[in-house]
């Protein structure tokens, strides 16, 4: 006999945008690039990639904003108009998926990332576990060169 299918619920800083997300994530991976240190101001993005279909507006409006990433697919990210927090994105690259900042979660359990891409834009200083897999850009996708 199965339970229910884990349900989870991202939460902007002022509470108003939601996006709940059900079921086990696809990808957990932790981003240098320089995009998301200035998207984020740290060091890095953690961000959990769940199937499209299994994520969907729980509450709130959010207004969005498009750019290119470094990989060269564009990007729209979806932020709470009141408080500015970036909340989910959708990248071009992985049309199937959304991208979710793990932090809005409030998880400390939340699973690490299995991956850091962008590591050439690391800062030098900063060491992660070993058993996180280091990217110096994307990894490439099958069927692409």
């Amino acid at each position: 006999m199965s339970g229910a299918p884990i349900e989870r619920l991202a939460t902007c800083h002022c509470g108003r945008l939601q996006l709940r997300c059900i079921g086990e994530p696809a990808k957990v991976s932790l981003c240098h690039c320089l995009d998301c240190q200035r998207r984020t101001g740290s060091l890095f993005s953690v961000a959990v990639f769940y199937p499209r279909v299994a994520v969907s507006l729980a509450a709130g409006a959010a207004k969005t904003f498009r750019r290119t990433s470094a990989s060269g697919f564009d990007v729209t990210f979806h932020f709470c108009p009141e408080c500015g927090s970036s909340l989910w994105w959708e990248p071009d690259r992985l049309p199937d998926r959304i991208g979710v900042a793990v932090g809005a979660f409030a998880d400390p359990d939340f699973p690490m990332p299995e991956q850091a891409v962008w590591a050439q834009d690391r800062h030098a200083w900063l060491t992660l576990p070993e058993n996180i897999a280091a990217h110096e850009r994307n990894p490439v996708k099958a069927g692409t060169s």
